[in-house]
């Protein structure tokens, strides 16, 4: 009699599992059909595309990006948004001239000579030589010119042209009398 009880209640175990697994296909089913009475009802068919819905007058931010600074954007137009908030265009704009020297003046003239400071609109240009600094001086109104068509009108306005000069041994706005340095060198 043991083996017939311990059998019994296996058997009944297994009608159990059986009766809860057609019961979840039957719901699983139904859930479907209702799904797709759904969609039929909408006009929605298997397989079709659904469209997409064309923004109407009364739409205007529903849900949809604005362009209200935190969405975000291309790093270019951020920096010169950043520029031209920070009031930076005719820095950058002279920054440019010193980097494109050899572009805007032609490697001959860029190889005796470099530019050294901007302020203000005036670019102080250091030449090799006295020759190419009187050269230079002659060549002005032309490489402005070539300036004003590389970066834009107003960046740089006057071109200032110093020569090779000697070291300068007065540092600052006030200086002593007197004969200055002597004997440094040895």
């Amino acid at each position: 009699m043991n083996d017939d009880e311990s059998q019994e209640p296996s058997g009944a175990g297994e009608g159990a599992d059986e009766e809860l697994v057609a019961d979840r296909f039957a719901a699983a089913r139904e859930a479907v059909a209702r799904a797709r009475m759904s969609a039929s009802e909408k006009g929605f068919r298997p397989g079709a595309r659904i469209p997409k819905r064309r923004p109407r007058a009364g739409d205007i931010g529903q849900g949809r990006a604005q362009d209200d600074g935190r969405d975000p954007s291309l790093l270019g137009n951020q920096f010169d948004k950043l520029l031209s908030e920070r009031g930076w265009q005719l820095d950058v704009a002279a920054g440019a001239v010193m980097g494109r020297w050899r572009e805007i003046v032609g490697e001959d003239v860029a190889a005796h000579s470099e530019p050294v400071a901007y302020a203000d609109g005036v670019l102080t240009v250091k030449a090799d030589s006295t020759a190419w600094a009187t050269q230079l001086r002659l060549l002005a109104s032309t490489l402005l010119g070539r300036m004003e068509q590389v970066v834009g009108a107003d960046v740089v306005t006057e071109l200032r042209v110093t020569g090779p000069g000697s070291p300068s041994w007065s540092h600052g706005l006030r200086s002593a009398p007197g004969r200055g340095p002597r004997d440094t060198y040895g």
